[in-house]
């Protein structure tokens, strides 16, 4: 299980250094929205303060449907905070880390063995029934 938090550490990070990742629910839907075929995997962060926020469970099971509808892997992360320590590097950022979306890079042109690791992970979850499989992210 550690090695799957340290693969999807990884891939967060390499996708922002590369400018793929997309941050926020309703910046997440724009995207799935205009171009799903850019989007190539989805992570989900939900922690005890929006356990109950019914607004937000909506917006997650939309865009979990979107994902099964559209083939893109997705995750859960139960430290929100430690997403967007991760992903972060702007204050609006830090706040609505609920989503975070890695897409494609334009020339298509790339090989991720982090996420390569996810996309199986996700796979392997899938034929045990687990739709949206949990991961924990490690701490620094």
């Amino acid at each position: 299980m550690k090695s799957h938090g340290k693969s999807l550490k990884e891939a967060l990070l390499c996708a922002k250094n590369e400018d793929r990742l997309t941050v926020g629910v309703y910046e997440s839907a724009k995207i799935m929205t205009d171009d799903p075929d850019s989007v190539s995997f989805c992570v989900l962060a939900m922690d005890e303060e929006f356990e109950w926020d019914i607004a937000l469970q909506i917006h997650f099971t939309l865009i979990q449907s979107f994902c099964f509808d559209n083939d893109i892997s997705i995750v859960r992360v139960s430290d929100m905070q430690r997403l967007a320590e991760i992903v972060g590097d702007k204050a609006e950022q830090l706040e609505d880390a609920h989503c975070v979306l890695i897409t494609n890079p334009a020339d298509g042109s790339w090989e991720d063995p982090a996420l390569e690791k996810l996309h199986l992970f996700c796979e392997e979850s899938r034929r045990l029934n687990d739709w949206v499989p949990e991961i924990s992210l490690l701490e620094r």
